[in-house]
């Protein structure tokens, strides 16, 4: 059983010369870790089984791009590459239920209209299999029972809502299932690929669940979800039988429980819950689809085992590996187990699990080149608001400052807080790019779950509703107070910095508190909520409402006096310490426009920033050339901002399609760097 995809909500993924600082003496200086090496293409990684457990996949670079191969599972070193992609690199692949085909979806140039492609083992012949334009596929389901087809939604005929298909993995045919002429978001298919339920969202921003028999919706709802449980409340699949169907639900409780719902009654029974964290998922059998363990996280990710079927092998798997560790996949006979394993202070490995003969066998390290790098551990910290909340937040310091790994400094640094997006997403534990390298140039490294973040119960998110750049980003302020008060840095060096929201709440940062931070860095950050809202892409429509809900109505004069009270546009000319600006042109999401009025207003009144664009990107950098050459502006950027180091921009902007719109003489030896794309 897997997860039924629904329609996302989220807005929801740096001197030229000598080091800006005075080096420590060699004897005492952590070696520098190249940008390359960990924002570079990883060798391998998302390690897979077939459903029949004969074969291995993965992803791994081929040409300098990523692609998906495979390999016999008891012959992992006769891989071979099946895709042959040139530019942009796929990241998400997944198993056909007949082992015959590898399926794998991507966009163009970060347009995020994902197609779905299959690739067939034996021959490596590659088969468009939504060949539309300006379309983009979701999986409704993919079946253990059912080998020969898959369901399939694809919004080619009305951009806003998906019509399901049946696809046939043989042929390519697809096979109208269900036109979605009446606003479903997404739909609930069993293990037979029938629909048995579908999602509409109500005027309240909640959503109402409706039975479906012989691909028909009924008339009433069986399940509502109103507002305040629209983000902790979901579907996650029926048994193998079809009789039971498995919720996250906070319905009458604040966290997601695991709930499961006889289907024919309606009557429904708690499973489990943890009153700190929403239960997010589980472990399914693979046979009859029930539930064998859950999946919470609240300082950390962890397993709780339901079922004796499963408990000695968590048990073992706990023991045996080093880091925390999640099962990416499982065979049809469930003999043969995909692990991830996480140290954070060493590089992510995925392993082959034997159940039956409890045998782990590491099948790769995802960036061997970072295997006894100075990369440093991660701590958990529980941070109060000012009214009491509390924000669970992640610190990384930099080893020359925390060498026994004690997760305080020696003496305070400078810090970056980095800012996750969303807003409705998380930070969680585990091994982030970001933290190591700038943890490496010298910073402390801090995260914060401000409220609106998701995992922590629906109060915490709604405690976030219409608090844009006013309470959430008080936490924020709220988490600078405690790093000063604990000695991790001091309040004159602090930067901010983030994407998506990340990047909104740098600008708010940088407009509404001038003064707190001694620089920014926003990646793809909103400047005006207002014209975010009118520009968000038409397969969010059944979104609407949610974003009206949680960050003001641009439909009523309130709401939009709430938007242009909260747009850090509005307040460009607050902004007094340096800005850098990084955009994918392309970006579906958050319109380049964002970034360059931004820059405009700033223009005009004279205040200076630097301004990156990738023609060839979206909400993010994917190619990593272009990753890599954003932070090499952004390290450079920081050093002489916060007085850490930067490893030298030098050629990095060659192999990108970086733009210099603004500023490039702002950043220590960008100018020298790419003369040609300077304004």
């Amino acid at each position: 059983m897997r997860r039924p995809a629904f329609v996302a909500l989220t807005i929801l993924s740096l001197v030229h010369g000598a080091f800006a600082q005075t080096a420590p003496s060699p004897s005492t200086e952590t070696p520098l870790i190249e940008r390359a090496k960990l924002f570079g293409n990883p060798s391998k990684m998302a390690a897979s089984v077939s459903p029949d457990g004969k074969w291995l996949s993965w992803i791994a670079p081929r040409d300098g791009v990523l692609n998906v191969w495979v390999a016999p599972i008891d012959k992992p070193g006769e891989a071979k590459p099946l895709t042959s992609e040139k530019t942009r690199p796929i990241r998400t692949t997944f198993w056909a239920p007949d082992s015959k085909s590898l399926l794998f979806i991507n966009d163009k140039g970060g347009d995020e209209n994902f197609l779905l492609y299959g690739v067939d083992v034996a021959s490596g012949k590659q088969t468009s299999l939504t060949p539309f334009e300006k379309t983009r596929v979701m999986i409704v389901n993919i079946s253990r029972q059912v080998k020969d087809r898959i369901l399939v939604g694809v919004n080619n005929r009305d951009p806003r809502w998906h019509d399901v298909y049946s696809l046939d993995l043989a042929s390519g045919k697809l096979t109208l299932v269900y036109k979605n002429e009446g606003g479903y978001a997404g739909f609930i298919a069993d293990e037979q690929l029938k629909l048995r339920a579908a999602a509409k969202s109500r005027p309240d921003g909640g959503s109402d669940y409706f039975r479906m028999v012989d691909a028909k919706v009924e008339d009433k709802p069986f399940v509502q979800v109103g507002l305040d449980d629209s983000l902790t409340t979901s579907p996650l699949g029926f048994t193998t039988d079809g009789k039971t169907l498995y919720w996250r639900d906070s319905r009458g409780r604040d966290t997601a429980a695991l709930v499961a719902q006889d289907f024919a009654s309606g009557a429904s029974s708690v499973v489990a819950q943890d009153p700190r964290a929403d239960i997010e998922s589980g472990l399914f059998d693979v046979r009859t689809g029930r539930i064998q363990a859950y999946e919470v996280e609240y300082l950390k990710h962890e397993y709780i085992p339901l079922d004796a079927s499963v408990e000695a092998d968590l048990k073992h798997l706990k023991g045996a590996l080093k880091g925390d560790f999640q099962v990416h996949a499982r065979s049809d006979q469930d003999d043969k187990w995909i692990v991830e394993d996480d140290p954070v202070s060493s590089p992510v490995s995925d392993w082959l699990y034997d159940r039956k003969t409890k045998k782990l066998t590491r099948l790769f390290v995802a960036r061997p080149e970072l295997e006894g790098a100075p990369l440093v551990p991660m701590f958990a910290e529980e941070i109060k608001s000012r009214d009491g909340l509390n924000l669970v937040s992640y610190l990384s310091l930099p080893k020359s400052v925390d060498p026994q790994g004690a997760g305080r400094p020696s003496h305070p640094v400078p810090m970056v807080l980095f800012v996750h997006g969303g807003p409705w997403a998380r930070d969680s534990f585990g091994s982030n790019r970001s933290h190591q390298w700038l943890a490496n140039r010298g910073y402390a490294v801090l995260s914060v779950n401000y409220r609106g973040s998701t995992g922590f119960g629906k109060n915490f998110i709604s405690k976030g509703d219409l608090q844009w750049g006013r309470k959430m980003h008080d936490d924020l302020l709220d988490a600078v107070d405690w790093a000063v008060k604990n000695g991790v840095t001091t309040r004159d060096k602090v930067a901010i910095m983030g994407g998506s929201y990340g990047g909104y709440a740098t600008l708010a940062g940088m407009a509404f508190t001038p003064s707190t931070f001694a620089c920014g860095v926003d990646i793809v950050g909103p400047s005006n909520l207002f014209t975010l809202l009118q520009t968000i892409p038409p397969y969010w429509e059944a979104g609407k409402q949610q974003f009206y809900k949680r960050m003001g109505d641009p439909t009523t004069e309130e709401g939009r006096a709430l938007l242009k009270e909260r747009s850090p546009l509005n307040f460009a000319d607050k902004i007094s310490r340096p800005l850098l600006i990084g955009q994918g042109a392309n970006d579906p999401r958050v319109n380049v426009r964002e970034s360059d009025q931004i820059v405009a207003a700033m223009e005009a009144k004279h205040i200076p920033v630097t301004y990156v664009v990738f023609p060839d990107e979206g909400h993010g950098f994917a190619r990593p050339v272009n990753n890599i050459a954003f932070n090499a502006v952004a390290e450079n950027f920081l050093a002489p901002c916060l007085g850490g180091r930067a490893e030298p921009i030098g050629a990095a902007l060659q192999p990108s399609t970086a733009q210099i719109k603004q500023g490039a003489q702002y950043v220590p030896g960008l100018k020298e760097a790419a003369p040609a794309t300077q304004p």
